[in-house]
């Protein structure tokens, strides 16, 4: 067994190190948010299991219930939990470096690229930024603005879409956008990605698998089989499934898609389909198109159980616009871009929709806001 530490340590140069002197011993990392609050950080710490726990003063402190990894494993990392409890996903050091050296090559940034790193460590996706420094010759900027990045050098960013919207990132030469679902209209330098902690990062970018990465489909939810996919979770295997051709080993992601022509569209998490009236409603369809409603600040899609149609689509809106106005406006988008059966049954006022870090509904939560 080889140990696993947990890094306590802020975004920079001194958690990047401790990423390389962890790798070259042989360990493995999970890295800790630092902006937790003291319960939720032993609720973290108990998920994850470390062996010991590396501080900003470069202490080295075991963790009494902790307990190690297998050889060859380098990350144990907490998936979003946007629809419940949060797994801890464990993938190899040569998982990591696979995705490095694929996304580097995909997007040509292996040659004087420096990215800014500017999203949360204890997040694949930032992680990965990070790791590219470690398997690549891409550099790294830390403690820049995120407009500034340009100017000081770095030529790439991975960004939410949050940041996209807030920030003016056309002075970089290419915007990784992950998270939650893009918005339609996008600059030309950006890359929308899509991928999941369980497969080490982005594997799909612009709708096309990476070199290596296989997609295929069973009863609507999308496979992937990859080397840069995981190799357990913490606490239980992972059901790796056989997939459509007869062959095993492809992880079963619980996103409904579909693959046409070598691209891919990802339609939401099977988990959150609304059916009502027989007819399948896919949440994140709908909620891009109520953002592109004036007066929509934020917006979330549920369903509520219901008695004629099964369950009914109700609509979670911050915004200072007359309820019933939107509820109108929102049944005429939704009838006229997918059908019918999509239309809205009614709009609830919220102060705020629950989103985790990197911009992703916290579904799990949205019923505690009726």
């Amino acid at each position: 067994m080889r140990a696993l530490v947990a890094l306590d340590l802020p975004l920079g140069a001194s958690l990047v190190n401790a990423m390389k002197d962890a790798y070259e011993r042989g360990e493995a990392v999970c890295v800790l948010d630092q902006r937790l609050s003291a319960s939720r950080r032993r609720e973290v710490l108990d998920l994850l299991s470390p062996t010991d726990i590396i501080g900003g003063d470069g202490d080295r402190t075991p963790w009494p219930s902790g307990r190690g990894v297998d050889d060859g494993d380098g990350l144990v990392m907490l998936t979003s939990g946007s629809s419940g409890v949060p797994k801890a996903a464990v993938l190899t050091w040569r998982a990591i470096e696979e995705s490095s050296k694929r996304t580097s090559a995909a997007l040509e940034s292996e040659k004087n690229s420096c990215w800014l790193a500017c999203l949360p460590a204890n997040h694949i996706g930032g992680f990965a930024v990070l790791a590219r420094s470690l398997f690549t010759t891409s550099a790294l900027l830390f403690d820049s603005p995120i407009e500034d990045g340009p100017s000081k050098g770095a030529t790439h960013v991975a960004v939410v879409r949050t940041q996209l919207a807030r920030h003016d990132l056309s002075g970089y030469k290419c915007v990784l956008l992950g998270g939650a679902r893009p918005p339609d209209q996008l600059p030309t330098n950006v890359v929308t990605t899509w991928g999941m902690t369980e497969t080490g990062s982005g594997v799909v970018y612009d709708g096309v698998a990476l070199a290596g990465v296989e997609l295929s489909t069973l009863k609507g939810e999308l496979l992937v089989r990859s080397p840069t996919l995981l190799r357990t979770y913490r606490e239980r295997p992972v059901a790796f499934v056989t997939g459509p051709d007869g062959t095993p080993g492809w992880f079963p992601t619980g996103d409904a898609g579909e693959v046409s022509n070598g691209v891919l569209r990802v339609r939401g998490r099977l988990s959150t389909v609304i059916n009502s009236g027989g007819e399948k409603i896919w949440p994140d369809d709908l909620e891009a198109l109520f953002l592109s409603v004036p007066g929509v600040r934020d917006v979330a899609v549920v369903g509520e159980d219901d008695n004629e149609w099964g369950e009914r689509v109700v609509v979670l809106v911050v915004t200072d616009t007359n309820a019933d106005e939107l509820l109108d406006n929102f049944r005429a988008v939704a009838n006229e871009r997918i059908g019918p059966w999509a239309k809205p049954k009614s709009v609830r006022n919220v102060a705020s929709i629950p989103r985790t870090d990197n911009g992703k509904i916290r579904r799990d939560q949205l019923m505690t806001l009726f």
